[in-house]
């Protein structure tokens, strides 16, 4: 008996044997004996190719036998950093510094009173908008780059670290000193028209306009353009520090962002000791990269930008000095954007890629049901040849994860979909750049093309005539 026949032949000679009052016994023996035929035909190849000729298997190492080193930390257990660390405490009394701007008035002096005139009443000062400061009263008068404040008729008088009050004593001092003032009349007045600023660089990424890349079901995926926004931020003194910084400019870094935050401080020491780092590690690299087959480490963190976390494992008090988080004239706060952060999917899976979440952890079952196919859903979908993975109701039971490893490697990660739906240990974490391909393991696919071809032709074909 010729057992490589179709389905829709077998049927015919089901029908035609019917007709001929042979009886559908005959007729059922002989459906069952094609589709055994045919089994038996599947399972040759299957055995001779290690699975269906329609579906390469892909050579994967079972989960559990893989290193630590392969998977990512878990973070569903990290908690928010005090953003009280990164503020700075201001002093009870503020204490001047170069570029304060203070209102200064002395009777007879500034301004100059001529004999048997009434003395000139004081100006008064408004502050300026979004200034928390009240108004003033007085001449304005700049502390100089030195430290010093540049009175009439004395010497420059050192203000730089003093308060108000301080500043207004030694005024009085000098003048009476000096003889310019009797010690009746000397009562200057000491105000404060505006603090000094720091100007400081805002780079955010994580508010940039949403573009990128799109899943099957068009649906965004991608969380920035890489464009950004900020710009130049100017901070009064004790409040330059970063949480005042990320406040002037939206707030803290929000999903799209990266779990930290960068400084690249403005100093030439520090711009120096950047371009000797890189100097120096591509020195050490040039020599060893003239072999082809030379595969050398990343780049190392750059010892000279700040990095600080915005979320630490619980009990972890983070190493946040407050010279970490004052922020002087050019500094640049950088927030970088995560869009990088993300993973594929396909074989049986819908093609597409999909963002990692920020704060907690993804295992496979969760990366799929993200995907649009969750644990148990079969796969109706036609193949390019129509057949096996077309048909049938076992939904396909093994994941692979293509993990990149070092100098342009890759591994390959075997997830049993029955172990992992029962054991959380089977279930490895999502890392960025995983591509996750869906298959049918051997035998589901020749159960499938076994209830195919005997429930959908034969049985249809069979009550229909």
């Amino acid at each position: 008996m010729n057992t490589n026949l179709s389905p829709a032949t077998w049927v015919f000679r089901v029908n035609r044997a019917c007709r001929l009052g042979q009886g559908p016994q005959l007729a059922w023996g002989r459906i069952l004996r094609g589709v055994v035929g045919s089994g038996l035909c599947l399972a040759v190849s299957t055995s001779l190719t290690g699975c269906s000729t329609l579906t390469q298997p892909i050579n994967g190492i079972p989960a559990h036998r893989i290193s630590p080193d392969f998977f990512p930390e878990a973070k569903n257990d990290l908690v928010p950093v005090d953003i009280a660390l990164l503020s700075l405490e201001p002093p009870r009394d503020y204490q001047l510094g170069p570029d304060d701007i203070l209102g200064v008035y002395i009777e007879g002096v500034l301004p100059f009173n001529p004999p048997n005139e009434p003395p000139q009443p004081p100006p008064v000062n408004f502050p300026q908008e979004n200034s928390t400061l009240p108004p003033s009263i007085g001449y304005p008068i700049a502390v100089q780059d030195d430290g010093t404040l540049a009175l009439p008729l004395i010497e420059p008088l050192k203000v730089e670290g003093f308060t108000l009050e301080q500043v207004r004593d030694k005024i009085r001092e000098a003048y009476i000193e000096n003889d310019i003032l009797r010690e009746e009349k000397a009562r200057p007045i000491v105000t404060i028209i505006q603090e000094r600023t720091y100007d400081v660089i805002v780079v955010r990424e994580d508010a940039g306009g949403v573009t990128g890349s799109r899943n099957a079901g068009g649906e965004t995926l991608r969380g920035s353009d890489r464009s950004a926004s900020g710009g130049l931020v100017k901070l009064p003194a004790y409040k330059n520090d970063i949480l005042h910084a990320l406040v002037e400019t939206g707030g803290l870094p929000g999903l799209n962002a990266k779990n930290e935050i960068r400084v690249l401080r403005a100093s030439e020491a520090d711009k120096r000791k950047r371009a000797d780092f890189l100097r120096d590690y591509w020195a050490g690299q040039r020599a060893a990269m003239a072999d082809p087959c030379y595969c050398g480490p990343d780049l190392p963190e750059d010892p000279s930008v700040l990095r600080i976390p915005l979320r630490i494992r619980p009990g972890v008090i983070p190493n946040i000095s407050e010279d970490d988080i004052t922020l002087q004239d050019g500094d640049i706060v950088y927030i970088e954007n995560r869009d990088t952060e993300v993973f594929y999917t396909g074989g049986l899976l819908p093609g597409g890629e999909f963002q990692l979440p920020r704060d907690y952890d993804l295992d496979v079952i969760g990366a799929m049901a993200l995907a649009g196919k969750g644990i148990g859903a079969s796969q109706n979908n036609r193949n390019g040849n129509g057949l096996m993975s077309s048909v049938g109701q076992v939904p396909p039971g093994m994941l692979y994860i293509l993990r990149k490893t070092p100098c342009n490697g890759q591994i390959a990660i075997e997830v049993d979909l029955a172990k992992a739906t029962n054991d959380p240990r089977s279930r490895p974490l999502v890392q960025p750049g995983d591509i996750l391909v869906l298959q049918y393991k051997c035998e589901e696919e020749l159960l499938n093309f076994a209830q195919g071809t005997f429930f959908t032709y034969g049985i249809r074909e069979l009550f229909n005539n």
